[in-house]
């Protein structure tokens, strides 16, 4: 019998001839590789490059204007990237954790129940111990605390180490992983890769999808480098990233957070204060999320927070903005500037635009909303340019492009508002390093050239210490 899990020879993407791409256009080209039962594979490369359609089409979930072509077989079955021929291995032959686990979970069951389920019906588990099983990974996970919350209670570092329990616990042959630590504190990335790894000595063989340099390197295995859709460079994970060969290559590992120089903020002394908030708490039931807690920012102002997950970072912000409510305290803003002009960056992209509205008319409905007309289509053009987006992009629909190109799209929108105040919550957590880089310093940029105040969330020291002027540590009660 043989011990390959995933065999995978000239995939290719295409999208097919439509309104928008009339000669069609190919997404992904030639793509070949296998797995073996224990081995890991990571890929890595540019946002957009193609990587989580590769892992659709080993799914068979592509969107309609998507066909694969080329041979994909999965624990010895041939599916072609078909649906109909790769859904019967859904959860005990092939299993994969989506780059948006908060949209895959329930909100109608506790945080245990979910992932117990995964266990109860991949592994065909009475339910008590599928329920054990479940309370087990929540606790290898930190959370533990957690097991017994809905899904409107926890943060979004929680979520995504649910969607990793949900995924790791069916125990299938092969385990996708599509950016299985975005947005992560780096204690909770240890312990998912920690669990990640455990897998391979039960030889389930797993495939990663990652723009954290770092994973990919204590993964360990083989990696693949991807971009514009061809797989450029591939070997030892080690070697690969400590040797790189290819020019991309050697800038991708050249543009991490920790080689960047500190962004050159202008000094302004005079800045009036634009957000004041003093003696913030916050409690959810028995937990305390901050306490007393005083802050002020000045126009142009970056200030980076951080701290683990579930330690109150995005619900500070939504209280500082108007979304929820302190329980003691107070916020003030300036009286003249409107309410409209204090934006938040969502951290989950896809809840934050239309499924039914393209992106081009997505920008188009906030020239509308807050009468932007004298707005110039260059003021645009110059942003989408600056954030690398291609003009084509603009007619697809929010799922139709990638988890980063729509991170910037997001951006983009807040951008053209020209808000005083904005909080981005993991504004890069889906964008490789180059990218990332580049977008920190549009960000960074636009902050220092129109006095906008920024509060920064990034669960990466290095990302906060070169792109903000002042740093807040938060920590769990």
């Amino acid at each position: 019998m043989s011990d390959t899990v995933l065999q995978v020879d000239d995939l290719r993407i295409h999208l097919k001839p439509g309104q928008h791409a009339p000669q069609g256009r190919t997404l992904l080209e030639a793509c070949s590789f296998a797995l073996q039962a224990g081995e890991r594979l990571t890929l890595v490369g540019e946002s957009g490059a193609g990587k989580s359609l590769l892992a659709q089409a080993i799914m068979g979930t592509l969107p309609a204007a998507l066909q694969a072509s080329g041979s994909i077989c999965i624990g010895g079955v041939g599916t072609h990237g078909q649906r109909t021929l790769t859904q019967p291995l859904w959860g005990r032959t092939v299993m994969m954790l989506p780059q948006e686990p908060w949209s895959a979970l329930s909100p109608l069951m506790r945080m245990q129940n979910q992932v117990a389920e995964a266990a109860r019906f991949a592994r065909n588990l009475p339910w008590q111990q599928a329920q054990e099983a479940a309370g087990q990974r929540l606790q290898t996970l930190g959370l533990g605390h957690a097991a017994q919350q809905w899904l409107h209670q926890i943060s979004g570092g929680m979520a995504q180490r649910v969607g990793v329990a949900c995924a790791s616990v069916a125990q299938a042959q092969l385990l996708i992983a599509d950016e299985p630590t975005k947005g992560l504190d780096p204690g909770a990335c240890q312990q998912v890769a920690q669990l990640l790894m455990a897998a391979q000595t039960e030889r389930q063989a797993l495939l990663t999808i990652t723009h954290d340099l770092d994973l990919a390197l204590q993964l360990g295995g083989q990696i693949a480098v991807l971009r514009q859709g061809r797989i450029v460079e591939q070997g030892p994970a080690p070697q690969v990233l400590q040797d790189p060969q290819h020019a991309y290559t050697r800038e991708l590992v050249a543009a991490q957070p920790r080689h960047w120089p500190a962004y050159p903020f202008p000094v302004r002394t005079d800045a009036p204060t634009l957000l004041q908030a003093k003696g913030l708490s916050k409690r959810f039931g028995a937990r305390t999320v901050f306490e007393r807690l005083d802050l002020a920012l000045r126009a142009g102002e970056v200030v980076a927070i951080s701290g683990p997950s579930g330690c109150g970072k995005t619900t500070l912000g939504n209280v500082l903005l108007g979304i929820a409510q302190a329980d003691a305290g107070q916020v003030q803003r300036p009286a003249e500037v409107p309410a409209w002009k204090f934006q938040k960056l969502y951290q989950d992209p896809p809840a934050a635009f239309s499924p039914f509205r393209t992106l081009g008319q997505a920008l188009e409905d906030v020239r509308q909303r807050h009468r932007l007309h004298a707005l110039p289509v260059a003021d645009q053009t110059r942003w989408m340019q600056a954030l690398g987006l291609d003009a084509g992009l603009l007619a697809r629909l929010p799922h139709a492009v990638s988890g980063g190109e729509l991170q910037r799209f997001a951006l983009l929108r807040l951008m053209l508002l020209q808000p005083a105040f904005f909080f981005a919550d993991e504004p890069t957590s889906r964008l490789d390093p180059i990218t990332q880089r580049n977008t920190m310093q549009v960000l960074c940029e636009g902050a220092a050239q129109s006095g906008c105040s920024v509060l920064l969330v990034s669960h990466d020291a290095d990302l906060a210490r070169t792109s903000s002027q002042r740093h807040i540590a938060m920590s769990l009660h």
